[in-house]
């Protein structure tokens, strides 16, 4: 299935490879780069491309590409949601994942790459039965590894290979119990000139930090789970019973992973947070512009928006930008053409506006069309869909464990145009 695994970072270098078959030659990337450099964004990269002899498969995650080549016909969806996994396990593993984090653990990512794919098809995906096997790495392991010459394998197969529960470890005991929750969801929309919906919906993700002693069996609630359009669940949720009551039932995994991911398309219930008053134009006599932008709270629900930052693609003729910002600061790469007004939180008594001119190349004709606005934004213990958690429950254990439910929303692909 899986051939080989490039791994590229921004400025399009490979820094690590993994093959599971015959060695195929890095040539097969410049595909790849020959559609990075069309799109303009890393995240409009297209996930599946095909060449003569292989099919492409990639994701963008922290900055860095993750790219597999396949050469039979498999289902695109599945090695994505695989290199989604190994993203995933890096994370997990190292705390972060970045080009130097991968580069000092080189050896671990190589042990893990290994025991996750066999022969090119996934084995063991699962965060508890890796790390029995390739134990994570710590300061005083790896210097005992380096005086001793052994390494971070386990000796014994792990405990979840042969169970029926491979996701979670047997003897799991915890001094304190607890079990934390934390709703994201992300809003992609388009808004026109006017401030009209065209385009609205909601991606949402519950992640899970779970800690609790024994066996424990978990079921969580939702006050109103019919606004799910569809859902990916954790392996270790019980589907029949999802099906029939949408009550998540569940032995957990331990420690933290995603329990699942839906999504809301219905217009009306995707709640627009902010509005933007705006109005960039260009003039045809004189090498001049004119922008002026006034952002406001909309649907909130009174939670404060934090963290609002807009993003202007500007055409190539814009040499640079005179402007004001009542709140918060802006910055005009010369070199990108990419206008950024970083805002901050809002106050819905003083909304922040950026005016001013704006300075062409001379003698280049006016711009066909006015550019988009891209606007990034956080809301804290909001979900913006009106997702509210019920209750949660649990069985097989005696004690009583410390619960809580934490909600977020936050700016997907958010568009404004103008």
């Amino acid at each position: 299935m899986i051939h080989s695994l490039f791994l590229i970072n921004p400025s399009g270098d490979i820094f690590l490879e993994k093959h599971w078959k015959s060695v195929i030659s890095r040539s097969v990337c410049d595909y790849f780069f020959e559609a990075k450099e069309k799109a303009v964004e890393p995240e409009n990269v297209p996930p599946v491309l095909q060449t003569p002899h292989h099919y492409l498969i990639s994701i963008y995650r922290d900055k860095l590409f993750y790219l597999s080549v396949i050469q039979t016909e498999v289902p695109p969806l599945f090695v994505i949601e695989f290199l989604h996994r190994v993203a995933e396990m890096f994370q997990d593993y190292f705390g972060e994942c970045s080009e130097s984090v991968i580069k000092d653990n080189v050896v671990i990512v190589y042990e893990l790459l290994e025991e996750m794919l066999d022969n090119g098809f996934p084995l063991s995906t699962e965060s508890n039965v890796l790390k029995e096997m390739i134990r994570p790495p710590t300061v005083l392991r790896t210097v005992v590894n380096t005086l001793t010459g052994s390494s971070n394998l386990g000796e014994t197969l792990p405990t979840g290979q042969l169970s029926t529960i491979p996701w979670r470890r047997a003897g799991v005991k915890y001094t304190n119990n607890e079990a934390y929750f934390d709703v994201v969801e992300e809003i992609d929309a388009i808004l026109d000139k006017s401030g009209t919906t065209v385009f609205a919906e909601i991606q949402g993700v519950i992640e899970a930090c779970v800690k609790l002693s024994g066996m424990p069996d978990l079921s969580l609630s939702f006050m109103n789970p019919r606004l799910f359009d569809d859902v990916s669940l954790h392996p270790c949720v019980r589907y029949k019973r999802w099906e029939s009551e949408r009550i998540l039932s569940f032995i957990p995994p331990d420690g933290n992973f995603t329990l699942m991911t839906y999504h809301v398309s219905a217009q009306n219930l995707v709640a627009i947070p902010v509005y933007v008053k705006q109005s960039i134009s260009f003039f045809d006599s004189g090498s001049c512009g004119r922008l002026d932008l006034t952002v406001g709270p909309k649907q909130t629900m009174g939670k404060t928006i934090e963290g609002v930052m807009i993003t202007i693609h500007m055409p190539k003729t814009v040499l640079s930008a005179n402007l004001t910002a009542t709140q918060g600061s802006y910055t005009y790469d010369l070199a990108t053409k990419v206008l950024v007004w970083d805002i901050g939180k809002l106050n819905p008594l003083k909304l922040p506006s950026l005016r001013g001119s704006l300075s062409l190349q001379a003698g280049a004709p006016k711009p066909d069309e006015n550019p988009s606005l891209n606007i990034d934004l956080k809301i804290q213990q909001l979900a913006i869909s009106g997702l509210k958690v019920n209750r949660l429950d649990m069985f097989g254990e005696k004690y009583k464990p410390f619960k809580g439910v934490k909600y977020m929303t936050k700016a997907g692909k958010f568009q404004v145009r103008t």
